[in-house]
């Protein structure tokens, strides 16, 4: 895994590729769950639950990639 881990896509490891899309996924969340609270939401809170969960999977595979070095 820790090959995987650390394959360069444009020079830089995927493992930090990832940590931004799940930086964004988590934030992109947050909006969604807000906009959804001040009643201006553009998707329903179905699609905040699902972008979280989305968010957590992401997280936990980008810690195990990086604890995939030491294991």
């Amino acid at each position: 895994m820790a090959n995987l881990a650390y394959t360069l896509v444009l020079g830089k490891p995927l493992i930090l590729y990832l940590g931004i899309f799940t930086l964004f996924s988590f934030s992109f969340t947050a909006l969604v769950g807000y906009l959804n609270y001040k009643g201006k939401s553009f998707l329903p809170l179905k699609w905040h639950l699902r972008l979280a969960l989305l968010s957590l999977l992401l997280a936990v595979l980008h810690a195990l990639f990086g604890l995939s070095a030491y294991l």
